[in-house]
């Protein structure tokens, strides 16, 4: 085992919700794998397999004993450990979004980490990319995608779209809602775009930070039940503030995932075609 593989370097998914867009159903425990594995569970080896050696699931009311009967606290000798989002349903109608979310695990995060979808393939590559950057060095990292590639047949996506300066460091980080085929040149979008992969590579530190933005967030948002506060807008402020740099990073691998119920045979026929 070389040096880097002895860090703790830990990989978070944010598996807190259950989609209304597909059927009710936990996607992530779909079976897509070779074998037979479910969708997260792809992702994990993909994960582990690239150096990462400590599991935290960020999870909610309704996936919290899921997760708990599926992994308990243990996956291949990887350490398991559970954060839970919590929210008041009779102030609100929903969780405060994907920045409280990371800031749900705060307690249990003392290292370099990545937090990343449950629902999403990144590939192998990606993730090695990530867990060779956090090795060497001490700035947070992301991994950028052409718009195109991810918009699905039917329906919407909601993605952040990447400005970069000419040493690849994220200058803004927009959140854009509904973003479809045909409103592609409304949104002042192309399939060229660059979008975030939903993929992050921080620190302890900017959860620090984070949490002093999910604070005024909710303070000036008090009343509304609904709005919810997103990783990468709150990412963006801080590079806007000079807090953070945040590198974007290429990578070679296609990312899947499955966002509407016809996507799980899709997903299935490309991971039986991967390495």
């Amino acid at each position: 085992m070389d040096s880097d593989s002895k860090k703790v370097f830990s990989i978070v998914y944010m598996v807190a919700g259950l989609s209304s867009r597909f059927g009710g159903k936990v996607k992530q425990f779909a079976r897509v794998g070779k074998n037979g594995e479910t969708l997260i569970e792809v992702s994990i080896n993909q994960a582990i397999s690239a150096g990462f050696n400590k599991i935290i699931f960020v999870v909610g009311e309704k996936t919290e004993k899921l997760f708990k009967e599926k992994f308990g606290v243990d996956y291949k000798g990887i350490p398991i450990f559970y954060a839970k989002q919590e929210f008041n349903p009779i102030q609100r109608d929903k969780p405060w979004g994907t920045c409280d979310a990371i800031v749900s695990a705060k307690k249990i995060i003392n290292e370099k980490f990545v937090v990343c979808n449950g629902d999403d393939i990144y590939g192998k590559k990606s993730f090695k990319i990530l867990f060779d950057y956090l090795s060497e060095e001490e700035n947070c990292a992301t991994l950028g995608f052409s718009l195109g590639k991810v918009i699905p047949k039917k329906g919407s996506v909601n993605r952040a779209i990447y400005s970069i300066d000419e040493k690849n460091n994220v200058k803004d980080l927009k959140e854009i809602i509904g973003i479809e085929r045909e409103n592609l040149k409304e949104l002042n979008l192309t399939e060229e775009t660059l979008c975030s992969m939903n993929i992050f590579a921080l620190t302890p530190q900017v959860l620090n930070l984070l949490e002093e933005k999910l604070i005024e967030f909710k303070k000036n948002n008090v009343d509304d039940r609904k709005k919810e506060c997103y990783l990468p807008v709150e990412l963006s402020q801080l590079i806007k503030e000079n807090k953070i740099i945040l590198k974007l990073l290429e990578t070679p691998e296609e990312w899947m995932g499955v966002t509407n119920p016809e996507d799980e045979e899709e997903l299935k026929q490309k991971i039986a075609l991967m390495n």
